[in-house]
């Protein structure tokens, strides 16, 4: 694999996430997180619609995977969680970092600066 530079960048990856996000899918979906990185996006959208629940473990893996982005120039938007999802999220505070996207059309734009 040719290492991605800022030319190669690509505007938007999605990585769409199926059964729940937890300590044992999180190896296979930083597998994904991983592939999409490498490719310098502008964003990648995490599409959560198939994904049910998340725990502390699948949080980590997508603040890390955001971290990275950031540091890369992009960002990560996570798309249509569910309500249990969705809670889980909030409760970590996760919404104040990435944007939560609740529809598959809706528009991508940053969340905007870290640490409101």
């Amino acid at each position: 694999m040719v290492p991605a530079t800022a030319a190669q960048a690509v505007p938007l990856v999605e990585v769409q996430v199926k059964g729940d996000l937890n300590a044992q899918a999180a190896p296979a979906v930083n597998r994904l997180l991983e592939q999409a990185l490498a490719l310098r996006p502008q964003q990648i959208v995490v599409d959560l619609a198939d994904c049910d629940t998340i725990d502390a473990a699948g949080i980590l893996l997508l603040m890390d995977a955001h971290r990275r982005a950031v540091r890369d120039g992009g960002t990560v938007a996570l798309r249509s969680p569910s309500e249990q999802a969705r809670r889980a999220l909030r409760l970590a505070k996760v919404d104040r970092i990435m944007q939560l996207l609740p529809y598959a059309n809706v528009s991508l734009t940053p969340a905007g600066p870290v640490g409101r």
